[in-house]
């Protein structure tokens, strides 16, 4: 996958971002030769990113829409408050079985746990509100996710959803595949929302940040 940033910048980001840890890297480097569609893994930017995220908004309640192999969760529970939580939704039992390996070994089983399955039918068992969302899942649900969670956010909870600039095929209006409509779709659903404030950022492949207005 081709992000936004040109491959030497979005290395000298990399480069001057604080490394991951060990567990992370080895996470990243299983990931790479082991799973399929290695590009979804979310790296040493975002993970920072988001966790810097849940540091700043001392975000206690985190949901996660695709853990893939792990790396988000990871990085979001470092950065949790002392009673935080994040449930994170898969449909991939090979990613969840990644995951929840290396969740073990970092000592984090007690503040993530992995719902497999759909992730709307998990949202609907969970109760509660959230102070923190990330979607990084099937894109044609992206407004799926959206909406079920929107009234769920806590009073100053945000959602951040990834890969809306999908490697800039979204200018492309030749473009008509699944992936690349759906997030159109999304981001000109999130655009025209009267309900929320957001805005578009250029991190690997786009993250949008999304409150309540």
């Amino acid at each position: 996958m081709t992000f936004v940033v040109p491959e030497e910048i979005d290395a000298y980001s990399a480069g001057h971002t604080t490394a991951p840890t060990d567990l992370l890297a080895r996470l990243a480097d299983e990931t790479r030769a082991t799973l399929d569609a290695p590009q979804m893994l979310t790296g040493t930017v975002e993970g920072r990113f988001l966790e810097f995220m849940v540091y700043a908004t001392g975000a206690k309640r985190v949901l996660e829409f695709g853990t893939f192999s792990g790396y988000s969760s990871i990085s979001m529970a470092a950065a949790l408050p002392p009673g935080g939580h994040i449930d994170t939704c898969e449909v991939d039992e090979k990613h969840a079985a990644v995951a929840q390996r290396y969740i073990d070994e970092a000592g984090y089983s007690d503040r993530i746990t992995i719902h497999l399955g759909p992730a709307v039918e998990t949202v609907e068992r969970l109760e509660g509100e959230f102070d923190f969302v990330f979607i990084d899942a099937d894109k044609p649900n992206y407004v799926n996710y959206y909406e079920a969670v929107l009234p769920r956010l806590s009073e100053r909870g945000l959602i951040a959803a990834d890969n809306t600039l999908w490697s800039g095929r979204v200018l492309d209006e030749a473009e008509q595949s699944e992936g690349t409509v759906a997030i159109r779709a999304f981001n000109e659903h999130v655009r025209s929302d009267s309900r929320v404030v957001s805005v578009m950022l250029t991190i690997r492949d786009g993250v949008t940040l999304i409150r309540r207005a």
